[in-house]
């Protein structure tokens, strides 16, 4: 190094940056999926799931209710009521009715945090989509950055998808990073304890061993002994040894395992997970639904267990500036929630005659919300 060399000012390395707009979106963070009893959490699935009565309760509750909302579009400017909205809205995929594309959808948002609906057709005009269909988040990854906080793009059965058009996905994002990795743990639980309850079941007292006192048995003599055995106890409970035969039992029954409290509390913990109240599931032993509170279970249901999920839907079908949108930029799409959070015959009639007596509404509008113009 020469003297001169002291006096250049050498230039400074920059830290790697990405180019957020060649990126897709960014990576959420999944921290919550490394916990305390190890690197990586434990991951349940859909098939564990799906095998708790308690999830499977709740996933059809929260799924078909969000899915029986019909979508409205409207105006931002006034709030009014397009009445012709694009068919995608309540229909995406045309093959199948629009209530079963949105029931899976809250589904994989509810369990993976995600839920993809792959662009089929769009307007050559508009350039907006004209039908798309689910496609199941496990079938779809992810190819990020050198950092891994950007998407480069995404994999549908590990094949590349385009950015835009037909071919792309439509991403609709979940409040965290889905029941399955985030209470995974608590899941395989109850599928274990449903497991052993199907084994008590099936073999409803504890493991029974029979030990011969004299010389060793061949394999086929065992193998009848044993048929014998469970065919007797099937008929009768009354069993009869000889001397060369001792019977030993081991492992505990089902009362002294506590594996209906066991289940009961693992009910409890899952209904929290899934966010719905308790007694939607009966996961709480004793608890009743009485008038004052059933007035309000709908409202409660949809504040507590359907509204993140909702709101997920809404914003992603009412975003613009996207390479491929759902409605123009002057519209916005929201569920329809008069008719879900419909009072009775007797609410409805007081609050149409102070809204009649102010002169708000007209008697043939009456008439037209309770369908009774033909």
């Amino acid at each position: 190094m020469g003297l001169k060399d002291l006096f250049i000012t050498k230039p400074q390395s920059l830290p790697p940056t990405s180019d957020i707009e060649a990126s897709l979106a960014p990576v959420n963070v999944t921290s919550s999926l490394y916990n305390i009893y190890g690197v990586a959490g434990i991951t349940a699935s859909r098939v564990e799931f799906m095998s708790v009565p308690t999830c499977a309760r709740a996933r059809n509750i929260i799924s078909s209710s969000v899915a029986s909302i019909p979508l409205k579009v409207r105006t931002k400017a006034d709030g009014a009521r397009v009445e012709t909205p694009p068919r995608v809205i309540n229909q995406p995929d045309p093959r199948v009715p629009g209530s079963a594309t949105y029931a899976w959808l809250a589904e994989d948002i509810l369990l993976y945090g995600y839920g993809y609906l792959k662009i089929n057709e769009i307007y050559s005009d508009t350039y907006r989509i004209r039908s798309c269909e689910r496609v199941d988040p496990t079938r779809v990854t992810i190819k990020t950055n050198a950092m891994g906080t950007e998407i480069e793009y995404y994999c549908v059965d590990s094949m590349p998808v385009p950015y835009e058009g037909v071919g792309s996905l439509a991403v609709f994002y979940g409040n965290d990073e889905g029941i399955l990795n985030r209470a995974g743990r608590t899941i395989k639980a109850g599928a274990e304890l449903e497991r052993a309850a199907t084994m008590y079941a099936r073999e409803p007292v504890p493991t029974m061993v029979l030990k011969s006192n004299g010389a060793a048995l061949p394999a086929d003599r065992i193998a009848k002994l044993l048929e014998s055995w469970g065919a007797a106890r099937r008929n009768r409970s009354t069993a009869f040894l000889n001397a060369d035969v001792t019977l030993e039992t081991l492992g505990f029954d089902p009362e002294k395992l506590q594996l209906n409290q066991a289940r009961s509390y693992v009910a409890t913990e899952l209904a929290r997970v899934t966010g719905i109240p308790a007694y939607y599931v009966d996961a709480e032993s004793g608890s009743s639904m009485t008038y004052s509170n059933a007035s309000l279970a709908r409202q409660s249901l949809l504040d507590f267990s359907l509204r993140p999920i909702m709101t997920s839907i809404e914003e992603r079908l009412s975003m613009t500036g996207m390479p491929n949108d759902f409605v123009s930029s002057t519209q916005e799409v929201k569920f329809d929630l008069d008719d879900y959070l419909r009072g009775s015959a007797k609410e409805r009639a007081d609050v149409y005659k102070i809204l009649f007596d102010i002169g708000a509404i007209t008697a043939d509008e009456i008439r037209m919300e309770e369908e009774m113009i033909r």
